[in-house]
């Protein structure tokens, strides 16, 4: 990859980042074990290792480049709003969790399932605050 790297790009890196946390967590939480389950974890653990070499190259360009101030403070406003969402999504898992509707295991399901959300969210809202600003 030889263009440039952009701050869309590298927002939407992070939902593969939280891809793999859902699937990593998914191998740690699961109490079943199936033949294919082998297979899954070591395409998900080759996939990770070439996944982070790649993004190793283009973190290092991004790092040379002049950083698009606009695309990065309408990054922020989203964080912001990503921030409340991540709030409410937590004091419902936690008061679900306190009132027995859900054990530990499945709240760290939800809780890996609304990073995995939140990361979608924020790539759209970025997506969609970005381009009304250029």
């Amino acid at each position: 990859m030889k263009s440039k790297v952009t701050v869309k790009e590298w927002v939407g890196t992070k939902m593969v980042y939280a891809l793999l946390l859902v699937f990593y967590y998914w191998m740690w939480a699961r109490q079943d074990w199936h033949d294919y389950y082998n297979q899954i974890q070591q395409g998900v653990i080759l996939f990770t290792i070439l996944f982070f070499a790649m993004r190793a190259g283009r973190l290092y360009r991004y790092g040379k480049q002049a950083k698009d101030e606009l695309a990065i403070q309408n990054l922020r406003r989203v964080d912001a709003i990503g921030l409340k969402i991540l709030v409410a999504a937590v004091i419902i898992i936690a008061f679900a969790s306190a009132v027995t509707f859900i054990d530990g295991r499945m709240a760290g399901y939800a809780l890996v399932g609304t990073v995995l959300a939140l990361t979608v969210i924020r790539y759209i809202l970025f997506c969609v605050v970005n381009g009304k600003a250029s």
